[in-house]
């Protein structure tokens, strides 16, 4: 099924949709790899930490125990000593050699953010997976060996991303170092709430940012379409008023040289072709009307100086008819022309009034008036007669006993009413009967010779005069209803 959805609408939802998927998938290559690097920059100071403290480690003095000081450190000050709450740990003081006649303690090993187990580290919950070690010296190293928890078995890996206390979120390096004193396990962190932050604040950008650029994407496309879009309302417009009387006019065909541009200009050369053929048809109708005029009228009159019998009567029957058919196509040939309206006051009360009395052939139809005066229009008064002659002869055609002509007002317009009390018009055929050469089956029934063309021709002369001309609601009979401005 078709969408209902405007062009214009549809490519401004489309543009909106594809930027939405790019934003999607571009917000979140970029939230994983700025969590990535940043994860990975902290994992690198966490190993660079635990590497340079391990080198402290491997050029010094290890002490397990802070009463067993060697004795070449006797009259050193104390080291603070670091206790640290692991089943596995136990109090570490590092010294290094003398440096002239001072000792000091190595102050990395105070480092909040470092550790040392004189076994494995316990294990911890893991947040991602395991990065590269750099040494002190600014070298990648590969990782070194898992070490084997002895407590529960576990490896555990030189550097990865756990939670070094509850609530919070650290990476973690873990290296062994080889002392005097056997092997010491080196645990050192970075934190990751500078990383936690920088996603929070991007997260914060683009939450509102991404609806923001949408509402001016789908503004921008909708404006840009419209632009887009202008000369092709312009030609539906210009194409929707053209009719067969004013084929002469052509729509507008914009600047820029682009398809709706080139659409336009088929549409011209395909105006152009119409309004030849048309004017070719017209031209031929009326050429053919007034050719006929003058050997039908030498005929009609040879035929009434012949002499009376049955067989003239009927010739010049016939002919009468054909010089009526004459004059109606010469009259369409003249409205589908477009000749300028003489434009005059006319009593359209008195036209309804002569053209209903005048007799017609069956005498037997009684043609009621009901005429309101002073109703006047702006028009041609030989068009609204032969308006009201032809509505009125339909009338009288298809009735059985009576016909009312009614001419009011009604809120500044002139209405006029034709109605019979014959077998009426389908609805289906409300419009049909407008159409030239139109004849109802009813209507050839009773009619031996209707051309189909009062109605059409009656119709055209009310359109031209700024009104119009249809078949009003009845349940019985016809009922026919022009309506014209008032001046």
């Amino acid at each position: 099924m078709a969408s209902r959805l405007s062009v214009r609408l549809r490519a401004t939802l489309a543009a909106t949709a594809i930027v939405a998927v790019a934003l999607g998938v571009a917000a979140s290559v970029l939230v994983g790899v700025l969590t990535g690097s940043l994860t990975r920059s902290a994992s690198d100071e966490a190993a660079r930490r635990a590497g340079a403290t391990a080198d402290v480690l491997a050029g010094g003095t290890v002490m397990l125990d802070a009463s067993a000081i060697d004795a070449t450190s006797a009259g050193a000050p104390a080291s603070p000593a670091w206790t640290i709450d692991a089943p596995s740990a136990t109090v570490v003081t590092v010294t290094r050699a003398r440096t002239g006649a001072a000792w000091h303690s190595e102050p990395a090993l105070l480092d909040p953010d470092i550790k040392i187990f004189t076994a494995p580290a316990p294990a911890v919950p893991t947040l991602s997976g395991p990065a590269a070690v750099r040494s002190s010296g600014g070298r990648t190293a590969p990782p070194p060996a898992a070490v084997q928890n002895t407590a529960g078995g576990a490896a555990l890996r030189p550097a990865e991303v756990a939670r070094w206390a509850p609530g919070e979120s650290f990476a973690l390096a873990t290296m062994p170092v080889d002392t005097a004193n056997g092997t010491l396990f080196v645990q050192a962190r970075a934190s990751l709430e500078p990383t936690a932050d920088a996603l929070t604040t991007l997260r914060g950008l683009l939450l509102p940012g991404i609806p923001a650029l949408l509402l001016l994407v789908a503004a921008l496309t909708w404006l840009a379409v419209g632009r887009a879009l202008a000369p092709v309302s312009a030609i539906r417009a210009e194409m929707a008023d053209i009719t067969a009387s004013d084929l002469h006019r052509r729509v507008p065909v914009p600047r820029s040289r682009d398809e709706i541009a080139r659409l336009a200009e088929t549409m011209n050369r395909t105006l152009d072709r119409l309004e030849l053929a048309v004017s070719r048809h017209k031209r031929f109708v009326a050429d053919a009307a007034h050719e006929l005029r003058s050997p039908l009228a030498i005929l009609r009159t040879r035929l009434e100086l012949a002499r009376p019998g049955p067989l003239a009567a009927e010739a010049l029957t016939d002919v009468e008819r054909i010089q009526a058919l004459t004059s109606d196509l010469l009259l369409l040939a003249r409205l589908d022309a477009g000749e300028p309206i003489c434009h005059e006051e006319v009593d359209l009360g008195q036209v309804t009034a002569e053209e209903a009395a005048r007799s017609r052939p069956r005498p037997e139809i009684e043609v009621t008036l009901e005429v309101a005066a002073d109703t006047v229009i702006l028009g041609s008064a030989g068009q609204l007669r032969r308006l009201v002659a032809n509505l009125v002869d339909n009338a009288v055609r298809h009735a059985s006993s009576a016909v009312t002509v009614r001419l009011a007002t009604d809120g500044g317009e002139a209405v006029l009413d034709v109605l019979d009390d014959g077998p009426g018009i389908p609805a289906e055929h409300h419009e049909a009967v407008f159409d030239r050469f139109t004849r109802l089956d009813e209507a050839r029934d009773r009619d031996a010779g209707g051309a189909g063309l009062g109605l059409a021709i009656a119709r055209d002369i009310a359109v031209r005069h700024g009104g119009n001309l249809r078949v009003a609601g009845k349940d019985r009979g016809a009922w026919l209803q022009a309506r014209f401005p008032v001046i």
